[in-house]
């Protein structure tokens, strides 16, 4: 490659990393004790069905997960969704996977790929497609994975990590969210209540 193309790249790199990031400062996360944003919005399932977050809420709450398919971060937690799956079903909490990965709906992240994902890896819950990641912009999320846990009212009651060991589950010490789950469904405080995400940034468009 001459020095005329690299430079001309290594620009659109640049100039895309700033735009990306200014859309991201632009967006605000959801806070706690905030609303479920967007309840009414249909999304279409792997099942062909569309369904909104109202009535995926259960009588405990709602757990939403930003995820994908071949995020690497995803792929190392990706083996605790269906235990928090069962957990969830077991304490009347409804659980969602949601997939806001716009910029790669025709290739990695299209249904057709999500409904493969789903059946290989046995998903119970819902995973649902996000068309042009509008209510991933509503909550706010940034990564894959990025989790928002809604108790009964509806309301936000825990932000960000699944736990602190994405490589190992056995070797996890901060189970974030089956203690923020169990501190809900219990009547008790959530501490931390917030984490910081970590995963791939979530490809919107612009």
């Amino acid at each position: 490659m001459n020095w005329f193309r690299t430079t001309a790249l290594m620009a659109l790199i640049a100039s895309t990393v700033v735009l990306g990031a200014w859309r991201m400062d632009s967006i605000n996360e959801v806070e706690i004790g905030d609303i479920i944003p967007m309840m009414n919005y249909e999304m279409e399932d792997v099942s062909g069905e569309n369904f909104h977050l109202r009535e995926m809420h259960q009588e405990n709450g709602l757990l939403v997960i930003f995820s994908c398919n071949t995020c690497p971060f995803v792929l190392q937690w990706e083996d605790r969704y269906n235990d928090l799956y069962a957990y969830c079903e077991a304490n009347n909490i409804g659980m969602v996977l949601v997939n806001s990965n716009e910029a790669k709906r025709a290739g990695d992240d299209s249904m057709a790929e999500m409904k493969k994902k789903a059946k290989a890896e046995g998903y119970k819950m819902h995973y649902v497609v996000d068309t042009n990641h509008e209510l991933a912009d509503a909550f706010g999320a940034r990564t894959t994975p990025h989790v928002f846990l809604f108790d009964r009212d509806a309301k936000l009651a825990y932000r960000g990590l699944i736990d602190d060991n994405g490589e190992d589950k056995d070797a996890v010490e901060n189970p974030y969210l089956s203690n923020a789950m169990q501190a809900m469904v219990d009547g008790q405080s959530i501490d931390p209540n917030v984490t910081k995400s970590i995963g791939c940034s979530i490809k919107r468009v612009q």
